[in-house]
């Protein structure tokens, strides 16, 4: 479903000099149906990662494929049409403060589609009510709690029905129970949809929890793809440190 081979990024600053090398020689593969962890260090390539998904920005070498999708060569409106199978929840949630929660989460189908707005509300009320959120509708961002944002943004994530959902940070910011429940919420709606999910995530202890596969960036390299049990299990000294919190180590 999402293939990256050899794929590398730099950034050449605006006033000239060394360029900063953010992804060195990445290779991974995100298999249909998969929920896929991406972990590691701050500033260690994970967000990049997204942003070369939807084609935001363009590799410096290297392949990615997606859904059977050449991104790099893809001109500007092919990717606008391949983004319309791809839903994301950004970390600072980029709720709308001047619309409503029913106008936010309507908007991927009032940009993409042609629905009547009777069908939209329709999808509105089912995806409100799908997060736990009914009777909210009506309410500003301004009056919602940072769990409820972040349901929202799920709602959001998922209102297109589309086949891939990219999560950055989904629980940034909220307490450990309301965290949880909202890890739990994503795998249920990756479930019911049969999509295939990336998630950035720092909440290690919860992520683990929901991902079938786990990628650990650490200074713009990958350096493990495995199962999460293999992630839990393994040897690699970084990847040990990061995951079971040593003190002492490599990073």
């Amino acid at each position: 479903m999402i293939t990256f081979a050899g794929v590398s990024k730099s950034f050449r600053p605006s006033g000239g000099g060394r360029p900063n090398h953010v992804l060195r020689d990445v290779s991974f593969r995100v298999p249909q149906g998969c929920l896929y962890g991406l972990i590691g260090p701050g500033a260690s390539g994970k967000s990049v990662l997204l942003k070369l998904i939807v084609g935001l920005i363009k590799p410096s070498a290297g392949h990615i494929e997606v859904d059977g999708q050449d991104v790099v060569t893809s001109s500007e409106l092919e990717l606008q049409r391949m983004r319309l199978k791809i839903g994301m929840l950004f970390q600072n949630n980029a709720l709308f403060d001047h619309l409503t929660v029913a106008e936010n989460i309507a908007f991927p189908l009032r940009r993409l589609t042609t629905l009547s707005d009777d069908a939209i509300k329709l999808r509105v009320d089912e995806r409100l009510a799908h997060v736990a959120m009914t009777g909210f509708d009506e309410r500003m961002p301004s009056g919602l709690s940072g769990g409820q944002k972040k349901r929202i943004g799920v709602a959001r994530a998922t209102i297109a029905e589309a086949s891939i959902v990219l999560y950055d940070e989904p629980a940034a910011g909220l307490d450990p129970v309301t965290s949880q429940k909202i890890f739990e919420l994503l795998r249920e709606e990756q479930h019911a949809a049969q999509a295939t999910v990336v998630m950035v995530s720092s909440d290690l202890d919860r992520l683990l929890t929901v991902t079938d596969r786990v990628g650990m960036m650490y200074r713009g390299q990958l350096i493990f793809d495995g199962t999460t049990r293999e992630a839990q299990e393994s040897l690699e000294p970084r990847v040990k440190q990061f995951i079971h919190g040593l003190t002492e180590g490599p990073l």
